[in-house]
């Protein structure tokens, strides 16, 4: 693959916006295909506004295009990436299409969060060059993208990805197994599956879960994994703690009823200004700043990191 590579992108929102930036950043030629015209129109303005906030330079924008005819889009493209929402049976199409109308030689990968790739692809003729990419949003700040193949993926395709992704300054990861969820949301959802039964328990109320996740373990997370922390403590030390811990955590195999009381009542998170907690939009808006100021400086300490290693 050449230094620059030709990319296109299915889906100008939240997500497709985000990995286009990404990509127009590292130099490559980024073309975006949305049916909604409304979302094209807003695309260099949406990238734009990230760059600003990040104090980023915005030269990069000649470099990206929206299109909304598919076949435009995937002209001479190298790598497709998928960005729908999650709903397989949109996903299943697109990749229908996607197979028909992308060059032969494309690499053409999903972004969904929990959905197997095989259950996306399975269908198709040209499996062989069909995977996942799993990027985290906001995408031009979170660094690590998943990258899984399904039994069928040509090893080389795999190896590609993760070298495009690699050099464009993500942190790509290969997932061995095609099972939902991948690795992170499984690990992710696993500890949300904790937090809804401890409220639902009556053991502590939602704001509870919250600080003592951010004011103990969560601290530490981004520097120090759940598996080095076993072997710092030592393995011997974790068996006994999980002798005691682990027959006393949440087992449900789905969804805690609390979430269906939630709906119920109606309380759908900020959306609605209730979820687990009462939201007002002064607090949207603080949360949502703070997020993006963390990220921001966490990526500016990986950067100041790098050089001094170098």
């Amino acid at each position: 693959m050449s230094e620059r590579a030709n990319i296109a992108i299915v889906g100008a929102g939240l997500m497709g916006h985000g990995i286009a930036q990404v990509f127009a950043r590292a130099g490559h030629r980024v073309r975006v295909y949305d049916a909604f015209q409304a979302s094209l129109d807003s695309l260099h303005a949406r990238i734009e506004s990230n760059l600003r906030d990040l104090e980023e330079p915005a030269d990069c924008l000649r470099l990206v295009s929206g299109h909304a005819d598919l076949g435009e889009a995937l002209e001479s493209a190298q790598f497709v990436f998928e960005c729908a929402p999650e709903k397989l049976e949109l996903k299943k199409q697109i990749f229908i299409e996607l197979e028909k109308h992308a060059p032969a030689d494309a690499v053409l990968a999903s972004n969904t969060s929990v959905m197997p790739i095989g259950s996306i692809v399975g269908d198709l003729a040209t499996r062989s060059r069909m995977l996942g990419a799993h990027w985290w949003n906001p995408p031009f700040l979170v660094p690590l993208v998943e990258v899984v193949g399904t039994p069928d993926t040509d090893v080389r395709h795999i190896e590609a990805m993760i070298d495009l992704l690699a050099k464009a300054g993500k942190t790509p990861v290969r997932v061995m197994k095609d099972v939902a969820g991948f690795v992170g949301n499984r690990l992710q959802h696993a500890l949300w599956r904790e937090a809804v039964a401890l409220v639902a328990e009556g053991i502590c109320d939602a704001e509870t879960v919250d600080i003592v996740i951010k004011a103990s373990f969560g601290r530490r997370l981004a520097v120090l994994g759940p598996l080095e922390n076993s072997d710092l403590i030592g393995t011997e030390l974790t068996l006994d703690i999980h002798k005691t811990i682990i027959p006393t955590l949440d087992r449900s195999t789905g969804p805690n009823p609390y979430l269906d009381k939630l709906m119920a009542e109606g309380r759908l998170g900020v959306k609605s200004g209730e979820g687990f907690r009462r939201w007002t939009p002064e607090e949207v808006q603080d949360l949502r700043k703070r997020v993006f100021t963390h990220l921001k400086k966490m990526n500016a300490s990986d950067r100041e990191e790098d050089s001094g290693a170098a």
